[in-house]
């Protein structure tokens, strides 16, 4: 699966998303729309990840799905 995919069916894999990362909320993930950097972004302010860190996350989720 490729990220274009991702932002066309963001209305599905959004309740993926949340599974995933608990502390994102349904505006917060409408927000980012699909969008991945806009993702990464998200999970570096909620998570205190580092840039790199949250891409490895959601490079394993897109795997993963």
């Amino acid at each position: 699966m490729n990220w274009d995919q991702i932002e066309g069916n963001w209305k599905e894999f959004k309740g993926k998303a949340q599974a995933q990362w608990g502390k994102l909320t349904d505006d917060e993930l409408d927000q980012v729309n699909g969008r991945r950097v806009e993702l990464v972004g998200l999970l570096q302010q909620k998570y205190g990840q580092g840039r790199e860190e949250a891409e490895r996350e959601v490079d394993s989720w897109l795997a993963n799905n």
